[in-house]
């Protein structure tokens, strides 16, 4: 049966709607709509940028099995069959290795590059999953640069306080008087990022995070998540320095994405 001249133009639609994605997908400067190989290259680049060894160790990363691979294969003495078997596996192998290898040193990578700068936690909270925590930068802060960050995921809300230890715990204090306010019975959380004794280094700080009791379900996640916005509605927000934190952060993002294989 022909189709109608609806059913063409509907597919004509269609097809052209599809090519636009395509087209949108390919220029576009999001990590979320590239290919998982761009998405790898990207992190490799960043990361080389500023880990020198980069190379060295994803190289032995990856040789390793593969030689082993080929030990193996040699000491049974198999049919040809089975080398290629072999070598498929140490390459398979070697690769995820690599990409393990790349994934802990962009982690590292992107701390050391924000340490010691105000703002540096964004780099913590940009590692983590961004599918299930969210994190506001600079809700609230000083003019001596003492800032105050939240994290809002399974555990319930996160303030992150990074600046001198006696002025954030009354900032800190405050910030979790009007978090409680709003979220009722459920969990608020207030850590110190510091070097200090009672303080959460920034190397630990998405770990700490990510290991607190979980006590929300996703539902109420997105609950938590709409209170707080009558909370950020009535009050300015605190402009974080300009720099590389930014960066890092949307570094941290991408890489992580490419590196969770999607």
């Amino acid at each position: 049966m022909a189709k109608s001249e609806a059913a063409k133009a509907l597919e004509a639609k269609q097809k052209a709607a599809r090519r636009a994605e395509k087209e949108r997908r390919r220029n576009s400067e999001d990590p979320r709509d590239w290919g998982w190989w761009k998405q790898i290259t990207y992190a490799y680049k960043a990361t080389a940028k500023v880990d020198k060894k980069l190379n060295l160790w994803m190289a032995g990363a990856f040789a390793v099995p593969v030689l082993l691979a080929i030990l193996v294969a040699a000491l049974t003495g198999g049919t040809a069959f089975s080398w290629v078997l072999w070598i498929i596996t140490g390459v398979v192998a070697g690769f995820t290795l690599a990409v393990f290898i790349l994934t802990n040193r962009m982690k590292r990578a992107t701390l050391e590059q924000a340490r010691g700068q105000v703002g540096s936690a964004a780099a913590a909270l940009g590692l983590l999953n961004t599918k299930i925590w969210t994190h506001d930068l600079g809700i609230a802060g000083t003019r001596q640069q003492d800032l105050i960050h939240r994290a809002i995921g399974p555990a319930g809300v996160v303030l992150i306080g990074e600046g001198e230890p006696g002025r954030l715990k009354q900032l800190l204090a405050a910030e979790e008087r009007k978090h409680a306010q709003l979220t009722a019975d459920l969990p608020v959380w207030v850590v110190q990022m510091g070097t200090k004794e009672g303080q959460v280094s920034l190397d630990d700080l998405a770990k700490h995070i990510r290991k607190l009791p979980k006590s929300l379900d996703k539902y109420q996640v997105t609950e938590v998540r709409s209170r707080v916005k009558a909370l950020d509605a009535v009050r300015p927000r605190v402009p974080l320095p300009k720099g590389p934190m930014p960066t890092s952060a949307r570094q941290a993002r991408g890489s992580r994405r490419a590196l969770r294989g999607r």
